[in-house]
């Protein structure tokens, strides 16, 4: 298969060349091919299922270190290939390629994270109210899982998903996002280069209406993760509840970074670009609300400025890029309309456009804007794109309201000096990831990730919280007297 196409990988084969083909074009320059979808059908699904079911067995007899040492064999072969997949993955969905490295460091630091979790201790021993009872607990792969990915981290998020899953001794069935599927067809050719026996990891290439929709309401899964939209995710996890399917679900966020009076304002506003704007703004984690409180506000608003007219757009592959264009014309359509709604407020800071030919890719300039109430779309429905509001607040109780007051709970960031107020916030904010002094994007991988309402299904994906969902704990008890 050459490297810029991408078809379905099931039970060790390429599929055949036959169904529905898209061409995949670079976000910096749509005119630009970067290579070939061979979409498969929603039987694609169930053919995947089947043979996951039958290299099930022989992937769960292998035991944990066996499962390891595969998982660190895959790491190695990213490494080697990382500059590629790096580079793919940037013409593909448009991320700044000093990110999509990082990304891909990342997701080897995933592989081996978790290649290292297979030769630790699993379960406990429970004392037994008889005697002569040795009662413990052990851990059990689901079996078959289902895993679907978003485009907008193409490397990371696969892996956190895949690589937990596999230690566990599950099979998986891989459905990854239309615009990120040729960065998939690299990874899953790297897994199959590195020796991962046929059936345990399944690539399914195809559209979410069809082979999506087929993977959550008729396969025959044991267990599904999803992470994309919270409409989209809603629906997967009714329908997974309806087949008394474990799921896990990771949705929406829109995220606050609050600023008091007696923050650091140029650790602040260093803090706020970054979440705000890299990647595009296309993070569930990415600060979309900044929480000002009247103290600092003109100063706050003048550093931002300043920093602003630092930030490159561009084309992915150029070094120098900080943000790069949106994923997708649908992303860009979706996130235009926003912008529109934005040019009616009050524009605080807006990235230079200068030497950028707009029109060539779907790129949207960084803005930040005020003047926009609490309840305003801008403030409470996630864009998805580099657009972020300012609301002002008198106190840091208003502070705390104002970054509660969302159906989401994913992620929040107080900026202060004062250690109580920032304990204080950790402990009022609703969301599942809080800091203090730190950006609301991103999260260490050996540390849960999460959030709370309406941001997620409340278990936690990456480190070894990971390892509760793939598995169901086994208790065993042993009677060993006369």
């Amino acid at each position: 298969m050459a490297d810029v196409e991408s078809r379905s990988w099931i039970g060790g084969e390429w599929a055949a060349q036959a169904g529905e083909i898209v061409e995949v074009h670079d976000p910096s320059e749509v005119s630009r091919e970067v290579g070939l979808l061979h979409l498969s059908e929603a039987a694609a699904a169930s053919e995947a299922v089947e043979a996951a079911r039958y290299a099930s067995a022989a992937w769960d007899r292998q035991g944990s270190p066996a499962r390891a040492e595969a998982l660190s064999a895959m790491a190695a072969a990213l490494e080697r290939d990382r500059e590629a997949v790096a580079a793919l993955a940037s013409q593909e969905m448009g991320k700044p390629i000093t990110e999509m490295r990082g990304e891909v460091a990342r997701g080897v630091q995933i592989l081996r994270f978790y290649a290292a979790e297979g030769v630790r201790a699993v379960g406990e021993v429970i004392p037994h109210s008889q005697t002569q009872v040795l009662q413990y607990t052990t851990r059990r792969p689901l079996g078959v899982v289902g895993i679907i990915t978003p485009w907008n981290f193409p490397v990371a998020i696969p892996l956190w998903k895949i690589a937990p899953a596999l230690l566990c001794g599950n099979t998986v069935v891989w459905k990854p996002a239309e615009s990120a599927s040729l960065t998939a067809a690299r990874l899953a050719q790297l897994a199959a280069a590195s020796g991962l026996p046929a059936g345990v990891l399944n690539l399914v290439v195809g559209r979410g209406s069809e082979v999506g929709q087929a993977l959550v309401e008729a396969a025959p899964l044991d267990g599904l993760s999803f992470t994309g939209s919270t409409a989209t995710g809603m629906r997967v996890a009714a329908a997974a509840a309806a087949r008394n399917i474990k799921y896990q679900v990771e949705m929406g966020g829109k995220n606050a970074a609050v600023v008091l009076n007696d923050a650091d304002v140029d650790l602040a506003v260093s803090a706020v670009v970054s979440g705000a704007f890299r990647s595009a703004g296309q993070k569930c984690t990415a600060t979309s609300r900044i929480i000002v409180q009247d103290g600092v506000y003109g100063a706050f608003c003048d550093r931002l400025r300043q920093a602003m007219r630092a930030v490159r757009l561009g084309p992915a592959l150029h070094p120098d890029t900080y943000v790069g264009p949106l994923a997708s014309e649908a992303q860009f359509e979706k996130v235009s309309r926003y912008a529109h709604q934005a040019a009616r407020a009050t524009v605080v800071a807006q990235a230079p456009v200068e030497g950028v030919d707009l029109g060539a890719g779907y790129f949207v300039p960084p803005t930040v804007v005020t003047d926009v109430a609490p309840g305003d779309p801008l403030v409470q429905e996630e864009i998805f794109g580099p657009l972020a509001a300012i609301l002002r607040c008198a106190s840091f109780d208003e502070a705390v309201a104002l970054c509660n007051q969302t159906v989401y709970g994913l992620s929040a960031a107080v900026f202060t000096r004062d250690l109580s107020q920032g304990l204080k916030f950790l402990d009022a904010a609703d969301a599942g990831m809080v800091r203090v002094n730190q950006e609301t994007a991103g999260v260490e991988y050996a540390a849960p990730f999460g959030g709370l309402k309406q941001s997620g299904s409340h278990s936690r994906e990456q480190g070894t919280a990971a390892l509760d969902f793939y598995s169901h704990t086994k208790t065993c008890a042993v009677y060993y007297g006369p």
